[in-house]
């Protein structure tokens, strides 16, 4: 079963979590805003995606964010540590397929991914 990690009223969350049911795709939803998000699970999927593509440097908590805590964000160990501590910095939503990791949400991309 597909896992689906994000904020249950962020728009792309949203757009996801809508698609997948309308093409019958049973998924698990993890809210790492209120679950948070395990060093491991963030570990594992900066093996598949790079820094850039798993933060989210186009919203408010990013832009809220100090220079310094910024500049963190550029390494992997300085990253994974503002996303525990700011899981809105986490581009939405991750999905993991069992074989692949999707970041944000991409119609086409889905609909490639899932075959639908």
């Amino acid at each position: 079963m597909l896992s689906l990690y994000g904020i249950p009223n962020c728009g792309s969350v949203k757009k996801a979590r809508l698609w997948l049911e309308n093409h019958g795709i049973d998924y698990c939803f993890h809210d790492f805003k209120k679950a948070g998000i395990d060093t491991a699970r963030l570990e594992s999927w900066l093996d598949q995606v790079p820094v850039d593509t798993l933060v989210n440097r186009k919203g408010t908590t990013w832009r809220g964010l100090s220079d310094a805590d910024k500049a963190r964000a550029a390494s992997r160990d300085g990253a994974i540590g503002l996303m525990q501590q700011y899981p809105s910095l986490i581009k939405r939503p991750v999905v993991e397929t069992g074989s692949s990791l999707l970041v944000g949400f991409d119609e086409t991309r889905y609909t490639e991914s899932f075959g639908a």
